[in-house]
């Protein structure tokens, strides 16, 4: 079973809507009719976009301002959901931030944050609302992982575990769900052209990274999309963030984490 065909009753909570992937999501999947919940922290661009997608499309978009790494908060939200007038067709993903440097030097703080982010949060919401898709028999929910996924990476370890964990916990649901009706995918790009770089602290150093190409959130958002409408498991956006994984996957650790040391050390030295 694929993403239901949009519905009045029915609506798509994306997270992380606020720029890059997110953003597009919203407004390609507004542009095949569904209906929209938009979360993030900062609520004057969700809203921003909201109104964008509602007079494009005339679709339902609803704002949700909510740092997900905050336990209450991520409560409050989920109780929202839950009583909301429309039932969740689909839930992708999509918040989530990195960092770059070595794990010994970089704040403590802000590595527990990303765990609690990309993973705990991801992790929750999918079971809060997984359940009631099984049971409805209809339902996709896209998990945003990332070509980091599939190999550890010095100087941006905890990034590259968070990734690692949402890859394996998507494709194993997705296993569990044959035959429910319901499909969960795990989407892998490579560096994409937002905001997220510059957060991670390394800006349009990104590129240097062996094996990445630079790609554009609306590709990765398309090609997200139509993984969903056909329930696959798994989806790279672009030969550049395949054969990274399949490189990763592959390549001996003896002979990567040199090379990708090297790479980081390199890209620190620029930086500073």
């Amino acid at each position: 079973m694929s993403l239901p065909a949009p519905s009045p009753d029915a609506t798509v909570v994306i997270t992380g809507a606020s720029s890059g992937i997110g953003s597009e999501l919203a407004r390609q999947l507004a542009a095949r009719g569904h209906n929209l919940v938009l979360v993030a922290r900062r609520e004057e661009r969700l809203a921003e976009l909201a109104e964008e997608v509602r007079l494009a499309h005339g679709v339902a978009a609803e704002v949700r301002a909510c740092d997900l790494g905050d336990d209450d908060q991520r409560a409050q939200l989920i109780a929202a959901l839950r009583a909301g007038e429309r039932h969740l067709a689909g839930l992708c993903n999509n918040a989530g931030y990195g960092s770059f440097g070595r794990f010994h030097e970089l704040e403590l703080d802000r590595e527990t944050g990303m765990v609690r982010l990309n993973v705990l949060a991801l992790h929750e919401l999918t079971g809060a609302f997984l359940p009631e898709m099984v049971r409805r028999g209809s339902g996709a929910i896209l998990e945003v992982a990332s070509v980091a996924a599939f190999q550890p990476i010095p100087n941006t370890a905890t990034y590259a575990a968070t990734k690692a964990f949402v890859h394996s916990f998507a494709e194993a649901v997705a296993a569990e769900l044959h035959g429910t009706g319901v499909s969960v995918t795990s989407l892998c790009p490579g560096p994409v052209a937002t905001e997220f770089g510059e957060a991670a602290g390394v800006g349009d150093k990104e590129s240097q990274l062996p094996g990445f190409l630079a790609q554009r959130p609306e590709e990765v958002a398309r090609t997200a999309i139509e993984a969903m409408e056909k329930g696959r498991r798994s989806v790279f956006p672009g030969m550049g963030p395949r054969v990274s994984a399949f490189g990763g996957r592959f390549a001996p650790r003896t002979a990567l984490l040199p090379v990708m040391a090297r790479v980081g050390e390199r890209v620190l030295r620029d930086r500073g």
